[in-house]
């Protein structure tokens, strides 16, 4: 299990859309995601680099700052932050989540661990 400490920030709010150069719209990450993007991979150990390719599930447990969090809108920006640090290829490798919210106010965090299920994909 690893730790990573730092309220998850949603990506449910967080995205931008901005003008593309073919005249239409793109979303994009606004800055609390990019951040909170580093902060995991600066954190992260563990799992850093080690390029899972196969199907896992993700055991998760998320310490949130106040219960005024969603549970569920954290779960893809830790996805995505796990792609980001190399953890795993991609995210849609993901077949199952063992996900439980908990309240601390003082130190924000999450505990999580990945458990490789099938043989590789690739």
């Amino acid at each position: 299990m690893e730790t990573i400490y730092g309220q998850v920030v949603s990506k449910a709010n967080n995205y931008m859309a901005v003008p593309d150069s073919a005249g239409g719209r793109r979303i994009i990450k606004n800055e609390s995601i990019r951040a909170y993007e580093r902060t995991f991979n600066d954190q992260c150990q563990i799992y850093r680099n080690k390029g899972i390719s196969r199907p896992f599930r993700l055991h998760i447990t998320v310490y949130e700052g106040s219960n005024a969090y969603d549970l569920d809108n954290c779960l893809k920006t830790v996805l995505d932050c796990l792609q980001y640090a190399g953890a795993i290829k991609n995210d849609n490798l993901c077949i199952g989540i063992n996900a439980t919210k908990k309240i601390d106010r003082r130190q924000p965090r999450i505990v999580y661990g990945i458990e490789e299920t099938e043989p590789s994909l690739f």
